[in-house]
């Protein structure tokens, strides 16, 4: 066995002594937590999955940019550098668009003599610390990718071993974001996986967000909003319609368990790509709006057309969800072909979204009725078309029902009719 594979065993055992060590404590009546060796710096972390977080940084689902969905491992800093520009004047930034997130191949091929990660000196010859610099001064944050096993996807070097170190070093470069990977793990339970690395973020006393990226495999929105920020429910979307709506039924399955500090991960937007009609992309952006999931971009900023900045700027969506109320809206009425749907949910000071979506080849006339979203069927009601910004003249009871073209969604904010609510 190589030296590198009699590490992996060790690790993993070290693990499961830690189970039993937990397991041992709950029945003696020991308040002592789990630790366990960290093999990157030879340091004890906690790895108690049942400790609260001690502060919560996501209290809205988080908006910004990604690197991956259009430039995958052809990401250098000046691409970097150039989002950060371009978010700032486009005016997104005002809308809230604050991390700058570099995913996966930053990396060089391998650590340094001292065991810590080193990014590319051909893509990032500045060095992290200088690219986040440069994100801060304009009043943005950066993230950064890593991966909860040996390697990362593309096959740079991965974390698992090394959390104490690399949460020290992304502290250290001043990183305010961590999107952790599941790739090429050793097989222990992801919970545990992903909770030393959330104590080593923590440890770091830095806020540093934690997005979790296990792709559903375990779950996760079951356990995992006391380990991270956000939770992948799904496999990577594509720039496809097929594979975006596939993805918004998977995670309408977890839509209870969102709320503020914690929230269900759908993956990032394809908005801008080419892949979708202008009306898919509205879709998309709308249901990822609703059920209060990250809007992280993942187009070239840097030859972003109006009509994609329309979308993504659309400040009456992107304020439905950053509503203080957190929860996610689902899908409450679903036709028998599953062709027509509507999504709803409550939203702050008594308003509620409805989405009324087509995903026929031909328009359809859809209805929401009040009783399926949980109102009184006979609440008189105002409505706002949130794509249009305008307001109906009048006042609607029982039910909404629009014709909606095919592969698009009408989008309203509704709340009750009383003689001062009209604005």
């Amino acid at each position: 066995m190589s030296y590198r594979g009699m590490e992996f065993s060790f690790l993993s055992v070290c693990f499961c002594l830690a189970i039993i060590f937990h397991q041992s404590s709950a029945v003696s009546g020991e308040t002592s937590v789990p630790t366990i060796l960290n093999l990157g710096r030879k340091e004890k972390i906690d790895l108690s999955g049942t400790v609260h977080r001690a502060r919560k940084i996501a209290q809205t689902p988080q908006l910004g940019w990604n690197s991956w969905n259009h430039f995958q491992c052809r990401i250098t800093e000046g691409i970097v550098k150039t989002a950060a520009d371009k978010l700032v004047s486009s005016g997104l930034v005002a809308l809230g668009y604050v991390y700058v997130n570099i995913d996966d191949c930053w990396q060089a091929d391998s650590r340094d003599s001292e065991g810590r990660l080193v990014p590319s000196p051909v893509w990032f010859p500045s060095g992290i610390k200088a690219i986040a610099d440069y994100v801060h001064s304009k009043g943005l944050k950066l993230g950064i990718y890593s991966d909860a096993g040996t390697r990362t996807c593309e096959g740079k070097p991965g974390s698992l071993g090394h959390e104490a170190i690399d949460a020290h070093t992304f502290a250290e470069w001043g990183v305010d974001y961590l999107k952790y990977d599941n790739c090429y793990n050793d097989g222990t339970p992801n919970k545990l996986r992903y909770t030393v690395m959330r104590n080593a973020l923590e440890a770091t006393g830095r806020d540093i967000f934690f997005s979790m990226c296990e792709w559903g495999q375990d779950d996760p929105a079951l356990w995992a909003y006391d380990v991270a920020d956000s939770w992948r429910t799904t496999v990577d979307i594509g720039d496809t319609w097929r594979s975006m709506i596939r993805i918004a039924d998977l995670n309408n399955k977890w839509a209870k368990y969102a709320k503020p500090g914690g929230w269900n991960d759908p993956d990032m937007l394809q908005v801008g790509n080419g892949g979708m009609r202008e009306s898919e992309y509205r879709v998309h952006f709308s249901l990822w709006a609703i059920m209060k999931a990250p809007l992280l971009i993942g187009c070239d900023l840097s030859r972003v057309s109006n009509a994609t900045l329309r979308i993504l700027g659309n400040d009456e969506v992107i304020a439905v969800n950053q509503d203080r109320l957190g929860v996610q809206a689902r899908k409450v009425q679903v036709s028998e072909d599953s062709l027509i749907e509507v999504w709803s949910g409550p939203l702050s000071e008594g308003r509620w979204v409805v989405a009324l979506v087509n995903r026929s080849p031909i328009s359809a006339k859809v209805t929401a009725r009040w009783k399926a979203i949980g109102l009184n069927p006979v609440q008189p009601m105002y409505a706002r078309d949130l794509w249009k910004k305008a307001t109906m003249d009048k006042v609607i009871s029982g039910e909404l029902s629009i014709r909606v073209p095919s592969h698009d969604v009408r989008l309203f904010l509704i709340w009750p009719a009383t003689e001062t609510s009209s604005s």
